[in-house]
């Protein structure tokens, strides 16, 4: 039976990035890395309008700068120069611009085919094999690693097992790992628009009655669509002609680029802030959405996930020779604990306060947009955060 130092249980963005953030250090320990995933990457970038695409971070460009990915990433990079973010009907309103923080670019989007297809890239085969399409079907506990069992009928056993397989990990569940799971009666429709003028870079988060709005920018004069809405609505709004989905979505965002032309294909995803209730055991540690799931609607949660695969690889490298020690894997979580207490709190705060439309709320949240333009020091801490800088200078 073979074996590996380290086998990624999930190859997308998140592990593909822990394979690169491993790779120089573990060619120089003879490490071998494994990547296993059920859906082949494949060789060729195809371009897509309907592409499902990631808000990366200033933070976020800084990790892949250094993981020297970033030129490649930045062919379809497009840098948000600006954001706006308004309260529908209400004069509470606030505008974050890179310039005035001082950075190229407030964030990134990109989409997620593009930044697969650069990090599978970059990827050395020498030091990083994949398995693929492969798909873990249990998880045996060793006294020294974990026993990989696969769905074609083979097993290897490895001396730490990383699970990044999503917010809906079956292995987690079957390893007896609890979650938090805290629902927010809400649906995200998530599509790609094209606007008559030119976005500009700029990024809009628009909060409505029924709940908050995002437009961001995409390459192409394309907008990336975040609409939250009630469950039952957001079904009807996913079920409505092109014409009319945009007639209603222009309603509630505004003329600010003009007349919004095309819609791409609608998906629906219900939200939750999912987090488990273990990160790591000896020789095993939970990655991305396996291990925290956020709302969309701040732009964090890949970015969070990002910072800790980051973090992770240092302290790995750092580490013993044979990865898995369990005291290195509580090193790594207590590093990360206060970015990912951070940024989670921040990211549930923005939902409930701008997801709810009680008088009360409403009246905060309009008072703190125009707080966030009277007063500079909250407006940067607001930015920080928002640019995934809130706990760390990178």
């Amino acid at each position: 039976m073979s074996r590996v130092q380290l086998a990624i249980i999930g190859g997308g963005l998140v592990g593909a990035s822990l394979a690169l953030a491993l790779q120089a250090g573990a060619r120089a320990r003879g490490w071998r890395i494994l990547l296993v995933e059920p859906f082949a990457p494949g060789n060729d970038y195809q371009p897509s309008y309907d592409a499902r695409s990631s808000a990366l971070s200033q933070g976020s460009r800084l990790i892949f700068e250094r993981l020297g990915v970033w030129p490649q990433l930045a062919e379809r990079a497009e840098a948000i120069t600006q954001i706006q973010v308004s309260d529908q009907g209400r004069f509470g309103a606030t505008r974050l611009s890179a310039t005035d923080e001082g950075v190229p670019a407030l964030g990134y989007v990109l989409e997620n085919a593009w930044m697969g297809h650069c990090l599978w890239k970059a990827l050395d085969p020498a030091v990083v094999e994949w398995r693929c399409p492969a798909e873990v079907t249990r998880l045996e506990a060793l006294g020294d690693g974990y026993r990989l069992h696969l769905n074609d009928d083979t097993s290897l056993d490895c001396d730490l097992a990383v699970l990044a397989d999503g917010g809906r990990s079956g292995l987690r569940e079957q390893l007896g790992i609890a979650v938090r799971h805290t629902p927010y009666d809400q649906c995200a429709l998530i599509a790609n628009v094209t606007p008559a003028e030119p976005h500009g870079g700029q990024a809009f988060e628009r909060f409505t009655e029924q709940g908050p709005l995002a437009l961001l920018p995409l390459s192409d004069n394309r907008c990336a669509l975040v609409w939250t809405r009630p469950p039952v609505d957001a079904e009807r709004l996913h079920q409505l002609p092109e014409r009319a989905f945009l007639g209603e979505l222009q309603q509630a965002f505004g003329y600010r680029l003009g007349s919004l032309r095309q819609v791409g294909a609608r998906h629906l995803y219900p939200l939750a802030l999912v987090e488990a209730r273990e990160q790591v055991r000896p020789h095993l540690v939970l990655l991305g959405n396996a291990a925290h799931s956020l709302h969309p609607v701040a732009g964090q949660g890949f970015n969070l996930s990002l910072r800790d695969a980051q973090t992770l690889a240092e302290c790995l490298l750092a580490g013993p020779q044979v990865p898995g020690d369990f005291a290195t894997l509580q090193h790594y979580l207590q590093r990360q604990s206060q970015d990912q207490a951070m940024t989670v709190g921040f990211s549930d705060r923005v939902t409930r306060l701008f997801g709810r439309d009680e008088s009360l709320l409403v009246a905060g949240r309009t008072l703190g947009l125009l707080g966030l333009d009277l007063l500079p020091p909250a407006k940067r801490w607001f930015a920080r955060q928002a640019m995934g800088l809130g706990t760390r200078s990178l």
